[in-house]
């Protein structure tokens, strides 16, 4: 009877998760019952599943409305009937225009209006719906003669007085009204809830034609769904013999291009794999996912192929990745296995600036029908709701600013606040819109539509309605098609260099950069700020910690730096052992011989299934289930304990003791949901060895193309610095030599227009352009002639002395601007041809500082290029010890005068502590630990200098200062002002990187609970 229920995926409208949903059908004893979400089909696949097990016949449909209007409810009869509604609800939302008042002519569909907008003639599929309240209408004329076709409508969007209250609330928060304004049109109905199905039927006695027709539209509703098939395209070919045949003689190819044709492991191998891929049904997925990398290589464009799919020598041998597994003890079972249903993905990443190309690559080649972006839902979640749930109560700003910064038990406590409170941790977590998946796509064989209606969000390209967990439910592997700025930095940096060199760098060459003496000494020393992944602070002590000088150990530090790992303790503990290697034992031979490399600490997910094959005795693809199910990853319980059962015996039969067993199986249990894939970490660690490769051999170009690629882990300033320091010399923009971008001429870095603040972006590309076109700038009259400018924007370009090359100082330049400017006329703005002299006019002769230049460059860049910070202090101390020191003044105390880069806060039991990242005047780097006790008493006051006393800590040959005192130091007057309160106003323009976590305080070494010692049994 009920064939209009509302989830929580009826956005900001419904209140009901689908399993209460569920739950509230069956204690009312319902047999049947429809799912209609407004405008979605988002939860039909969990709706069903869930109905069948409960032993509910599920209907599913869409209630369809045009901003907030109600129009239709459709029912699918057969899967064609929902292909129809969604291809329909598509249309619209591509298009933009409105929901028609009367549904299309639907073939699989039924559909009801109700009462009040109903058509005066309904075709067969069409119906009214009539709401219990709704029945004593039906004694008119004009209703008598329609109720044959009639059905009871009983909708459900809530369940309770209080998910009523919610109702309100959410159409208030979607309306962006508080809650006194809405009006009755604005939510729904105080009757919208389940009854049992007894209560409901004798509001309809008088008429039971209306619960014979509700009866047929149930009986005719057959929506089933084959959870067990796969749904992607499902050849690259014509069939799956061929696509096998073709995997098959790339592999073979691949083998010959990466290992020769006498490498027998490598053959047995690949051929051990595409046996599990063809059983699986997986060649096409390979196969698109080479065709799509093909695609990038034609267009000269690099990528980076990671994730378990890097476990593959498949993957490897077609050019998907650059990992070979065999070297790397990589488990193919990782990636793919006959137990692991659940479909697996490549993660692919491209340049920033290049995914487009690809996506635009994939959606032509396959079919703009065939293939979307994953959904995602924005949630309702942390302390936003709060300021959400607030503002519909009419709290004012302060007050709402109040709620999402602080706990709730800082929060005040008046009756307002607590309703705000029990409403807000009512909604947590419930969907609130729904987003694009950042990088997966599917490629469906039928028309996606035939699943879910799309939508077109503003980057152009389609959506589903669903998420990738529904995704992967319903039969869809995902391909992952990321972007990052590593990347760019790589890919831009080999363009720079055969630019600015004419030097060719083959950087997908990995054997150039994964075992350079050079680059080996930097990577031991941390000198890796601009470095994809290697450049955070807490990266760069990591890497002084291990003294990490090779590839492998790179590896194993680009996983125990994740905040799992850490978390747990095993970071530190890796760290002891790989400075102590024999202040330890291996708790058995399994584990010095299969992670001897990681010390018997299972640092990657493939940890856990080597423990499990090599120890235990389980089948590789059982360790992998072991793996999932601890990781969060694993569905069933049941088959989680099947596996440890299976674990115990095992070992059993193996002869272990059973303690050893429990122990190995506790450590298991405690790092499988921490660690990280081996293939990943060592797919970073590749990139990380071509940017450390690049910046070593070609700093200039490679802090450029940083620099262009805007960053990384810290502002701009710091890779100018670096840059700097590399040996470059740092130029402010020119009109005459730079670009909207950094440009470069041998060791000469120019500065881009992008940097200036408050120049606008077509300024500065209409710059460029017309210099491309019509040869350099003259003077300043013939830039003001050619580029049409106003006084600010050709102050901010006079400020940085854009115009240098004129030989005239700023203020004569000023002067000038003025006087064109003033009386000029647009339309006599013209390149001509005989150019008249430029007039010369008497300037007066300006004073000016040496110092104004590098206020005038804080202001428009944020930071100086003509000097350093510390040139623009009123002090001329620069400290007792410099960094480079640092390590020999373990336990001692020191003052030094350093340079804020960057701080990041941490929670401690004792309150907010802080790490800082610092550069000294020889322009070094180092690191400081601020408590919260030290805190309390000098806090940091922004970015610039301070004075800095504490005590040094060496870990591992990694320095550490623990702040006791610090001061912030002024600045010298700005010369550019006459009044004293603003002469030291720019020194607050100059910056700090300010990153807060949220995690845990990582344990203490006695809070480490993995003995260093053989177990005794």
């Amino acid at each position: 009877m009920y064939l209009n229920c509302h989830s929580y995926h009826s956005l900001r409208y419904g209140t009901i998760p689908l399993d209460k949903l569920i739950e509230e059908a069956v204690s009312y004893g319902v047999k049947a019952m429809a799912l209609t979400d407004i405008n979605t089909v988002t939860g039909i696949y969990d709706f069903i599943k869930a109905c069948i097990e409960k032993e509910i016949k599920p209907l599913v449909g869409m209630e369809f409305r045009c901003s907030h209007e109600f129009r239709y409810i459709g029912l699918a009869q057969n899967a064609e009937g929902l292909a129809e509604m969604n291809r329909f609800l598509t249309n619209h939302n591509f298009s933009g225009e409105k929901l028609p008042l009367t549904a299309p002519e639907f073939k699989s569909v039924f559909v009801i209006y109700t009462l009040e907008n109903a058509p005066k003639v309904l075709r067969e599929n069409e119906f009214i719906g009539i709401r219990p309240e709704e029945v004593s209408r039906l004694f008119t004329s004009e209703h008598k003669d329609k109720i044959s076709k009639m059905v009871v409508l009983q909708s459900v969007t809530f369940r309770n007085k209080k998910e009523f209250n919610l109702h309100k609330i959410l159409r208030a928060i979607d309306t962006n009204i508080i809650l006194s304004k809405l009006t009755e049109a604005d939510y729904c109905r105080t009757s919208e809830k389940m009854l049992p199905v007894e209560s409901l039927l004798p509001f309809y006695e008088k008429y039971p034609e209306i619960i014979i027709n509700t009866e047929k539209i149930i009986n005719s509703c057959n929506f089933e769904y084959d959870f067990s098939t796969p749904k992607n395209k499902k050849f690259f070919t014509t069939s799956r013999q061929e696509d096998l045949k073709m995997l098959t003689d790339l592999a073979m190819k691949g083998l010959k291009r990466r290992y020769g044709n006498e490498n027998l492991e490598a053959k047995k191998r690949i051929e051990k794999e595409l046996k599990v891929i063809d059983e699986l049904e997986f060649s096409g997925y390979f196969l698109i996912t080479w065709d799509i990398v093909r695609y990038s290589n034609s267009q000269g464009f690099m990528h980076i192929g990671r994730g378990s799919g890097a476990n593959s020598i498949i993957a490897y041998c077609l050019g998907i990745t650059d990992i070979c597994p065999l070297e790397l003890d990589l488990y193919f079972e990782r990636f793919l296995n006959l137990n692991r249903k659940s479909p697996p993905d490549f993660d692919i990443d491209w340049s920033w600036k290049e995914r487009n190309i690809i996506l635009e690559y994939i959606f032509d080649k396959y079919g703009r029908d065939h293939v979307a972006f994953c959904g995602t839902n924005v949630e309702f979640k942390h302390r936003s709701i709060f300021r959400e749930v607030g503002k519909v109560f009419g709290l004012p700003k302060e007050e709402l600013d109040m709620l999402a910064k602080n706990p709730m038990a800082l929060q005040e406590t008046n009756s307002i606040v607590q309703l705000v409170q029990y409403y807000s941790l009512m909604m947590n977590k419930y969907p609130n819109q729904r987003s694009m998946h950042a990088c997966g796509i599917i490629i469906s064989e039928e028309p996606i539509t035939n699943y879910t209606p799309l939508e077109m969000p503003p980057k152009g390209f389609p959506i589903v309605l669903f998420d990738m967990h529904i995704a992967e439910e319903i039969g869809f592997e995902k391909f992952d098609i990321l972007s990052q700025r590593g990347i760019g930095h790589i890919d831009d940096s080999v363009k720079l260099i055969e630019k600015n060199r004419g030097i060719k760098v083959d950087i997908r060459d990995t054997s150039i950069s994964k075992d350079e003496a050079v680059c080996n000494v930097h990577l031991a020393q941390g000198k890796t700020i601009g470095c994809f992944y290697i450049e955070s602070p807490a990266m760069r002590g990591l890497l002084r910690r291990l003294n990490c000088d090779n590839y492998r150990i790179l590896v194993a530090a680009s996983s125990i730096i994740r905040p799992g790992v850490a978390q747990s303790g095993m970071m530190k503990e890796y760290i002891f052992r790989h400075n102590n290697p024999d202040q330890f034992q291996y708790f058995h031979e399994v584990f010095k011989e299969h992670l001897g490399e990681t010390y018997g600490i299972m640092v990657y997910q493939e940890d856990v299934i080597k423990i499990a094959q090599h120890y235990g005795g389980v089948p590789a693809a059982d360790g992998d289930i072991l793996r999932r199910a601890m990781s969060g990853k694993g569905r069933s319980k049941e088959a989680l304990q099947k596996v440890k059962d299976n674990f115990f015996a095992s070992c059993a039969q193996k002869g272990h003791p059973e303690g050893l067993s429990q122990e190995i199986y506790r450590q298991i249990e405690s790092f499988a949901g921490f660690s990280f894939c081996k293939a990943h970490s060592a797919s970073y660690a590749v990139e990380s060895y071509q940017s450390l490769y690049l910046k070593i051999n070609y700093p200039v170009e490679f802090m450029t193309a940083v620099i262009n690629n805007q960053g990384g882990f810290y502002r701009t300033e710091v890779y100018v610095h670096e840059a700097r320091m590399s040996g470059a010399t740092i130029l402010n923009p020119c009109v005459n030599k730079s670009e909207y971008q950094t440009t470069v001429y041998g060791n000469d870095i120019y500065l881009g227009f992008m940097h200036l603040q408050g120049l606008e972006s077509k300024i500065a590309n209409l710059i460029e352009s017309d210099r491309e076109k019509n040869g350099d700038f003259l003077s300043l009259e013939d830039f003001i002639n050619r580029i049409p400018i106003g006084i600010e924007s050709i102050k901010i370009l006079i400020f940085i002395d854009a115009f240098r090359f004129t030989g005239k100082t700023k203020n004569q330049l000023l002067v000038i601007a003025s006087l064109l400017l003033n009386n000029f006329k647009p339309e006599n703005r013209s390149l001509m041809l005989l150019q008249e002299p430029v007039k010369e006019y008497k300037l007066p002769t300006l004073d000016r500082s040496v110092f104004e230049d590098a206020f005038d460059e804080i202001e428009l860049l944020s930071f100086p290029v003509s000097c350093t910070v510390f040139d623009l202090l009123q002090t001329k101390y620069r400290g007792d010890v410099m960094a480079k020191d640092l390590v020999s003044h373990h336990k001692k105390q020191v003052r030094m005068l350093a340079y804020l880069i960057a701080r990041k806060q941490v929670p401690t039991k004792k309150g907010n502590m802080y790490f800082g990242t610092w550069i000294d005047h020889e322009g070094s780097y180092f690191d400081t630990a601020h408590f919260p006790d030290s805190l309390a008493q000098h806090p940091f006051q922004g970015g610039g200098c301070y004075l800095l006393l504490g005590n040094v800590e060496v870990d591992y040959h990694f320095p550490t200062i623990t702040i006791l005192k610090m001061a912030k130091m002024p600045f010298i007057p700005d010369p550019r002002y006459m009044d004293a309160k603003d002469q030291f106003k720019t020194q607050r323009l100059i910056k700090e990187d300010v990153s807060p976590t949220h995690r845990e305080p990582y344990p203490q070494g006695h809070e480490i609970n993995l003995p260093r010692h053989r177990m005794k049994f």
